[in-house]
């Protein structure tokens, strides 16, 4: 089965950019909502520092016995059904009164009762809506102001201190510059002019030119304010996003892995499947043909007479029996494969001297080839033993002798060496062959892989020799490794460690 890789990984990369570009998009939005909502808690916080800066001037005349005055506001319909919004503040040291109405007109002078009354229900909706709401408490605010600068002036240190609770409840520590000033102008407004008349800067702060002012006025004409100077704001709304912009960030990167790692099992797979469609084609050839062999030589010796000719029958029997036992080989090296990953499969080690297992196979790989084979055989020291599965250890030196033989050119000279070195055995196995191109060493352990040879066939296998060797290396706690030279041969090291 071919998977359609190309059409993956564009969906793949698709869906990663639509993700990106929603989380992009949502981070934006979210950044100008928290900008805004911090530009709106900072004028509130203008607001309410001043109304909680009259609140403490109103307790400080109650608690003044010399000046003791009373506060009172007045809020709703008068005796005569009259809609009307009144402060009324009474200095008791002076016997005077003073008395501020909120708004500038009052419906109870034209109106009769029962209109009054509907005009007032339809003003009460009014005041349902929000702006409304915020008009007429801000209307208020103001009201109470006119009537309370009367009897003492707004305290500056107290609104700076208050202004300073207010920012860090918000979460703004940064320094700031406020300013309380007057402006005005002359009686044919001429000339215009503004006052500072208190100033208060913190931690040395000198402001920018990208530093941000948010005026607060506390009466209708805009004469008297506060002025509070910011740096931008950005860097603050940034550091309270950081939770959702490191979740985000976090989200992205596991969803990038999380897609590379598919990417990558993809190819993989892609690379499997097209190894196995190899295998399976190759192993089918090598399979039927040491049958079609056999049974053509069975064949002979059953149908043509053969088998009364001494000679022609045991050079058949010959033929057959090779056959049979590279088949067998073929099968056993598969079983092999198949067992090794199974949960149960078990080595079963001892110790024993290599050459027991070598030697006969030295005999029996000169024996098969279909070319001049030279095999020297090395031990050192004598009476070396190493701690193996016996079958498993034989079937390795087995793979690394046929591709030694299979990759030499002409007469395969093939050198076997067994020595100890700090506790390990080594088995080394050298040919003379055509060897192994540095780009490809990498891969010869990986299943089914064979080396490519362009457009020759000569050599056949099915890419699992090598694999089997790797594999049955590391069940023993051993490593595998290569080295090669192009044309030069290949040095195949196997390390088993000693027994104690």
């Amino acid at each position: 089965m071919k998977l359609p890789l190309r059409y993956i990984t564009l969906l793949v990369i698709l869906s990663l950019t639509g993700v990106f570009a929603y989380q992009t998009y949502w981070l934006t939005s979210l950044y100008h909502t928290q900008r805004s909502e911090m530009e709106k808690d900072i004028r509130e916080a203008l607001r309410t520092s001043d109304y909680n800066e009259m609140i403490v001037r109103v307790r400080r005349m109650q608690n003044d016995s010399s000046a003791q005055a009373q506060v009172t506001v007045s809020t709703g319909y008068d005796d005569e059904r009259a809609f009307t919004k009144t402060h009324t503040i009474r200095s008791v040291k002076h016997g005077d009164t003073i008395r501020v109405s909120i708004w500038e007109h009052s419906v109870k002078d034209t109106v009769p009762a029962p209109q009054a009354a509907l005009q007032a229900d339809i003003a009460s909706i009014l005041f349902e809506n929000k702006n409304s709401a915020d008009e007429l408490a801000s209307n208020f605010q103001q009201g109470l102001h006119a009537a309370m600068d009367v009897l003492s002036d707004p305290d500056f240190a107290v609104f700076d201190s208050l202004l300073e609770t207010e920012l860090r409840r918000i979460g703004i520590r940064a320094p700031y510059r406020l300013m309380y000033l007057h402006r005005g102008s002359t009686a044919d407004s001429s000339y215009t002019f503004t006052d500072t008349l208190n100033v208060k800067t913190t931690g040395g702060y000198l402001p920018s030119p990208k530093a941000i002012t948010y005026d607060y006025s506390y009466d209708r004409h805009g004469n008297w304010l506060y002025r509070l100077t910011l740096e931008p704001i950005e860097s603050i709304v940034l550091t309270q996003m950081a939770g959702i912009l490191t979740a985000s960030a976090l989200i992205l990167v596991i969803l990038g892995l999380a897609f590379g790692f598919l990417i990558r099992t993809l190819l993989r797979q892609k690379t499997l499947e097209e190894m196995k469609s190899d295998f399976t084609n190759n192993i089918t050839h090598e399979l039927k043909t040491p049958i079609a062999v056999a049974y053509a030589a069975n064949d002979a010796l059953l149908n043509f007479g053969t088998g009364t000719d001494p000679a022609k029958r045991e050079r058949y029997l010959h033929i057959c029996q090779e056959q049979l036992r590279r088949l067998s080989g073929l099968v056993e090296q598969i079983l092999g494969m198949s067992m090794e990953r199974r949960k149960t499969f078990r080595l079963h080690v001892e110790a024993f001297p290599p050459e027991e297992v070598i030697a006969p196979l030295i005999e029996q790989h000169k024996l098969k080839a279909d070319k001049p084979v030279g095999i020297t055989l090395r031990i050192e020291p004598e009476g070396l033993a190493v701690c193996a599965d016996r079958t498993h250890f034989g079937n390795i030196v087995s793979n690394l002798i046929d591709n030694a033989i299979k990759y030499s050119p002409g007469e395969a000279r093939v050198e076997i060496k067994c020595r100890t070195e700090n506790g390990w055995f080594i088995l080394s196995v050298r040919d003379q062959g055509i060897g192994i191109p540095h780009d490809k060493q990498r891969h010869v352990f990986d299943k089914f892989y064979r080396v490519p040879t362009g457009n020759l066939h000569d050599v056949k296998g099915y890419g699992l020799g090598l694999y089997y060797v790797k594999t049955m290396t590391e069940k023993h706690g051993g490593t595998v490794e290569v080295k090669s030279e192009p044309g030069r041969g290949s040095e195949f090291t196997i390390k088993l460690r000693m027994k104690n």
